[in-house]
């Protein structure tokens, strides 16, 4: 089994969402048959999604792309955060984080 973060992402915002892998796995486009142990592979760390299934659950789960690769658990909610918030106070929150850093555009 691996470290990545996708696994342990896949299944939050599953569960978050309370939608059964069956579902997602058929939402996603996966076949009746494979759709619910394709999705508990994942979760599990048995096979990783390429990068366009990953964006596919990333649109059904209502997260970015992003989200499945932050390590940290305070990483993955400031991504979450950040992309719902207007784009202006975005710009905001980046001069504020930028001022605080020093670091320049």
């Amino acid at each position: 089994m691996s470290n990545s973060p996708i696994p342990k992402r896949i299944k939050e915002a599953r569960v978050a969402k309370k939608i059964p892998q069956r579902q997602l796995g058929l939402r996603v486009g996966f076949e009746l048959t494979v759709a619910s142990s394709r999705m508990n592979q994942y979760e599990k760390g048995k096979r990783v999604p390429d990068f366009g299934t990953l964006e596919k659950i990333a649109e059904e789960l209502g997260v970015p792309v992003a989200y499945f690769f932050c390590s940290s658990d305070k990483m993955a909610e400031l991504v979450k955060l950040f992309v719902d918030m207007p784009e202006s106070e975005q710009e905001k929150l980046l001069a504020a984080i930028r001022q605080k850093t020093d670091v320049k555009d």
